[in-house]
């Protein structure tokens, strides 16, 4: 019952997703910083390795899929620029 219930809510935070996605068309800045955070994010997750030399500090703050996707979104966002309208 709890496997079910799990399912559905991440099924509807990645429909919740796509939707906030399909609102805005994507240029190729957007897709560079989606396509990078999930990898990155993916890579820590599978390969918690890639952390071993890195600083205690550096590990602590990456060593969640979830927050080393969320970290390299906000970092990449600050450094590319957006066209301005």
């Amino acid at each position: 019952m709890l496997g079910g219930a799990t399912l559905v809510m991440f099924g509807t935070i990645a429909a919740s997703g796509v939707r906030i996605f399909s609102r805005e068309p994507l240029n190729r800045r957007a897709i560079l910083i989606i396509a990078l955070s999930l990898a990155v994010g993916l890579g820590v997750s599978q390969q918690p390795l890639i952390l071993q030399f890195a600083p205690d500090w550096l590990k602590n703050l990456l060593s969640s899929g979830i927050a080393a996707g969320c970290i390299t979104a906000i970092v990449l966002n600050l450094i590319f620029p957006a066209r301005k309208a």
